[in-house]
């Protein structure tokens, strides 16, 4: 990789540009697919970008699709150690299913128990609206007191346009979630949901004798594609959450409002396949990579080693991504004490002239300040340096 320095008026100019994912910028000439639906969303995972988007704000029942934040709080206090896997819940005759057809089910029998990563399991896979409920109460003490966890979590993550009223997506007044809001809960999932997020790519399930197949067609007839959830009732109509990673980039797809199963599962295909087609995801940098060596004053070390502080990865279409050009913008010298880690520069992806993504350059080790006599020379060779 060859890294070009500026000079710091060149790199302000630079950064003066709005700095955005020039996929974005160039997306509005790539025609997005249409589709039968209420609502679609496609975001790039990496980014947090939107490549594709009908009534993305919209908000929405959101059917089943509202078990991802009700799986999220159970991953995140498994994470944290305020539950743990081995845990018993209670299946209470509130939270017990009867075996009606009209929703869908574990089957935990009543007043028995279950284990926390049974029950989240039963969540995911076989989107039991029995062991979501008992989840809720289990964490919260009734279904509602859950509901405001569960909307304290999506201000957390950013949905703007989202009010859960239940843990399962039954319909209820008020409860609702828009596609967009539901992409940024998927990508939260992702990558906060550690091992966990493995649960969503599991095919099939079997609690109490009862084998069900999750119910994500994509999982059967995609390899790349690893989640994450299924919803239908009859005023969503059929929706579907799903991520893809094909060569380190990863999309998710929201699809809300199909008429059919089948449906949705085609559209999340065709929406993920026109993603793919069309952009792609550069990395310029890895973290770590070493940038320069700089002098360094008044310090134990006469210079210090420097390198990305992050990987800088680039999302762009895939007629732009070999214009990709880095600068970096750094000081001549450093003053110690320097911290490991301690940004001093950013390193900048550029595409016609445009800052399209940055990362901050660090230190790569701790220097500490060199004695008082040492310092006081140094300050004596830097003046007599500067008059010349």
């Amino acid at each position: 990789m060859t890294v070009k320095r500026v000079k710091s008026q060149l790199v302000q100019l630079v950064i003066g540009v709005s700095v955005s994912m020039s996929a974005v910028m160039a997306s509005a000439a790539i025609q997005p697919p249409e589709m039968d639906n209420t609502a679609y969303v496609l975001m790039d995972y990496n980014t947090g970008e939107i490549l594709a988007q009908k009534n993305a704000n919209e908000a929405l029942p959101p059917a089943s699709l509202t078990k991802m934040m009700t799986s999220y709080i159970i991953e995140q206090r498994l994470a944290s150690g305020d539950l743990k896997e081995s845990d018993q819940v209670l299946m209470s005759p509130n939270a017990w299913c009867r075996g009606s057809s009209s929703q869908s089910c574990m089957y935990v029998p009543v007043n028995e128990t279950a284990s926390v990563i049974d029950m989240l399991r039963g969540i995911i896979i076989q989107s039991g609206n029995d062991a979501s409920k008992a989840m809720a109460e289990h964490i919260a003490g009734s279904e509602a007191s859950f509901a405001i966890l569960m909307n304290e979590q999506a201000e957390k993550i950013g949905m703007e346009n989202t009010n859960f009223v239940n843990s399962t997506g039954m319909p209820d007044e008020g409860h609702e979630a828009s596609a967009l809001d539901l992409a940024k809960l998927s990508r939260a999932i992702i990558k906060n949901s550690g091992d966990y997020y493995d649960l969503y790519a599991e095919k099939e399930f079997t609690y109490n004798g009862i084998t069900q197949g999750n119910r994500n067609a994509l999982l059967a007839t995609d390899p790349t594609v690893d989640g994450l959830k299924t919803g239908h009732t009859n005023a969503a109509g059929y929706c579907l959450a799903a991520s893809s990673d094909r060569e380190g980039m990863r999309l998710i797809s929201i699809i809300m409002g199909t008429d059919s199963s089948q449906a949705r599962a085609d559209q999340s295909r065709e929406l993920l396949n026109w993603g793919f087609g069309h952009f792609t995801t550069v990395t310029k940098a890895p973290t770590g990579q070493f940038v320069s060596k700089l002098p360094l004053w008044f310090g134990n070390a006469d210079e210090v080693e420097l390198v990305t502080g992050d990987s800088l990865r680039i999302l762009t279409t895939k007629t732009q991504k070999n214009k990709i050009t880095t600068v970096v913008d750094i000081p001549e010298s450093l003053e110690a004490p320097i911290a490991k880690g301690q940004e001093v520069g950013k390193m900048m992806a550029v595409i016609d002239g445009k800052a399209v993504a940055s990362v901050p350059i660090v230190s790569n080790s701790d220097i500490e300040q060199s004695g008082f006599l040492n310092r006081t020379w140094q300050r004596l060779a830097r003046w007599v340096q500067n008059l010349f």
